[in-house]
Formats: structure tokens, sequence, C-alpha cells
């Protein structure tokens, strides 16, 4: 079930701040893209001045059409900035970690933190491009140009099992389990080694295991401070694996840039 931003932005800084500024809908994936395909995202705008959106990008390959064309975008391990101006629209395919990896052919730690022309980083997808960028110039519905996407994506999804799909399963088990707080933990849920686990995430997703786990953290961080009127740092910190409040407060300020107590009263 694909939640709407209203239940889950994670991911999205200082998310009320931006849903005032821009419109964003998820259109889920069909049986069988949905092997690869986490969501379709759909984000629209008309402002009169520039927005700066931050975002800290989860761990997997986003594809998008936007005005400048389409772009395969891996991931991300910094703070990403969205410049927003003027009246837009844009579609993204949002896939699971390391549901990418089928598609390009080789490991997705070579296209880290690159974004490159659609042509060049899925050129099956590519013939596509045409009819989507002009459905979103000729005002398509959002969930219509989801359903474009997604037909195209269908006959290209590999029958076979991919060796991704278990490593796709771990990340994703990573993002849920709250207990899951240290990589030998995670790699023991595998039946792999450590060493295993971090190969299998070098080349299905991109990052290490280690910065899956602390990312996910952040986001429960951000997602709290964002949607309750106060947070117990400590009792948080407790509850997401840190060993103290200070642990926490590094991370979260290395990460979002500002303390959490500063996100807390902003957000």
């Amino acid at each position: 079930m694909v939640e709407p931003v209203e239940r889950d932005s994670r991911g999205i800084l200082h998310p009320r701040a931006g849903l005032r500024r821009f419109e964003l809908t998820r259109f889920p994936p069909s049986p069988g893209v949905d092997r690869f395909v986490d969501r379709y995202w759909f984000v629209s705008w008309d402002l009169p001045e520039v927005y700066e959106q931050d975002v800290l990008v989860h761990p997997v390959v986003n594809v998008v059409f936007a005005d400048d064309g389409g772009t395969v975008t891996g991931v991300r391990t910094e703070r990403l900035t969205r410049r927003l101006s003027g009246r837009g629209r844009a579609l993204g395919v949002m896939f699971r970690p390391g549901g990418f990896r089928p598609f390009l052919g080789r490991p997705l730690a070579t296209i880290t933190d690159t974004v490159r022309p659609l042509a060049d980083g899925f050129p099956a997808l590519h013939p596509a491009e045409p009819a989507v960028m002009a459905a979103l110039a000729d005002g398509t519905d959002g969930a219509e140009i989801a359903k474009l996407v997604d037909a195209a994506l269908a006959p290209l999804v590999p029958d076979e099992r991919q060796p991704s799909e278990d490593t796709t399963a771990l990340a994703e088990l990573a993002a849920r389990d709250r207990d899951l707080r240290r990589v030998e933990d995670l790699a023991a849920r595998g039946g792999l080694s450590v060493r295993q686990l971090q190969r299998a995430f070098a080349d299905h997703v991109g990052v290490s295991p280690k910065w899956v786990l602390r990312r996910y953290r952040i986001y429960d961080a951000a997602e709290r401070a964002a949607r309750a009127e106060t947070v117990d740092w400590a009792a948080l910190a407790a509850d997401l694996g840190y060993a103290d409040q200070a642990h926490l407060t590094r991370e979260f300020t290395a990460v979002v840039g500002e303390p959490p107590g500063r996100y807390a009263r902003r957000s």
C-alpha cells in the first residue's frame, strides 16, 4: 500500500512548509512492476517566487520526468535541495531499494550520487520519454501519466527472480523493524556474514547497510519532530538505538543541517 504524504512524509524536510507550496501525490505500481518499483510520485507547483525544498533521499534510484526531460538519479548520500519556481509538474518513479539493479545491469554503487539522462541511465525506457513529456506538458492527470510509465516498464520486468530481490527484502526490513540497529543484526536476519551483506548492498542498493540503517533512524527522528508538538529527545534517542541524546543530536545535525530541537521548532 502506498501511503499518502499526509501520513508518511519521510525524506521531506519541514514537510508542512513544503506542502503549502507544492502538491505531492503518490500512485502504486501494477502487480509485477511492484517487484521493483515502490511508487510513482507526481508533484506540481505554481509559485510567484523561488522555493527551496530540502530532501533526504531514500536509499533508492529515482527516474524523474520534468521540464528538462527524463533523468536517472542514483542514491543521493547528502541532503538534496530542490529549487521550485514558476509553474511546473514532474513525475517520478521511486524504485525499491535494490530495485533498479536488474535494469542497470551493473553495481548500483557505480551511479551513487550521480544524475544522468534517461537515454544513458535507462535506455530501455527511453522510447517512452516523448509520450511522458507530452503528457506533462498538456496537463494530463498525474495518475494517467503514472499509468503510462507503468505500461512502459511492465514488459521490461524480468520473469525470473533476481539476486537483488533478496537484498531488497533486507533493506526494507531495516526500514520497518526498529529493533534492527546494527549491521551484524541485519546480516544475521539474512543468514549472511557482515562482509557478504556489505557486498550485496554495494552491488544492489548502492550504499552500505550501515548507511541505510542510519538514514532510516534519522527519518524517524525528523518525522517525529515534524508531527509532534513536543519531543522527549532523550527517550527518542534510546528508542532509536542511540547511546544517548548527544549521539542523536550530532548525527541529526550532520545529516539534516540543524540540531533536532531547532528543526522541531521550525516545523
